[in-house]
């Protein structure tokens, strides 16, 4: 039985795209995921506006990866959750195909999300975040990687 079959919405996600984990300092989280795990850093990048400082870390065949954010100042939002939260799991991210008709969907489903318009994300990627208040307490990320044409 397929979702409209069952009177369920349609699928709106293609894939678990990340896993965003906060920590305090990013050169010593690469090290231990590569050393700990094996887990190698493909892509890093400062995102000033997003106030870190990331990496991208390929499991498997790369097409599932950890997110690795540190904070660029005691400002940034992820300085404030791990203050708040302590380092760890921070956000879960799901790739879609479209940022914008995906947040419209989650918009007329009740749900809040963070941006009115989607910001830039890593690798040029379109992203947009469904406040955790209305998702169980988990910061949902959607993600429209930079290859997918808009």
């Amino acid at each position: 039985m397929t979702n409209d079959q069952a009177g369920l919405p349609g699928e709106l996600f293609t894939t678990i795209d990340h896993v965003g984990i906060a920590v305090p300092d990013l050169d010593e989280a690469i090290a231990f995921y590569a050393q700990a795990f094996g887990v190698q850093s493909v892509h890093e990048e400062t995102n000033e506006e997003q106030g870190v400082r990331e990496a991208m870390l390929a499991v498997g065949d790369g097409t599932t990866r950890i997110q690795l954010l540190a904070p660029l100042t005691p400002e940034s939002t992820i300085a404030k959750f791990i203050g708040r939260s302590g380092p760890g799991l921070q956000q879960l991210a799901f790739r879609v195909e479209d940022v914008e008709a995906v947040s419209a969907t989650l918009r007329e489903r009740g749900l809040r999300l963070l941006y009115d318009a989607p910001k830039r994300g890593t690798a040029d990627s379109r992203v947009n975040f469904v406040h955790p208040k209305d998702t169980g307490g988990v910061l949902v990320e959607l993600v429209q990687p930079a290859d997918i044409g808009h």
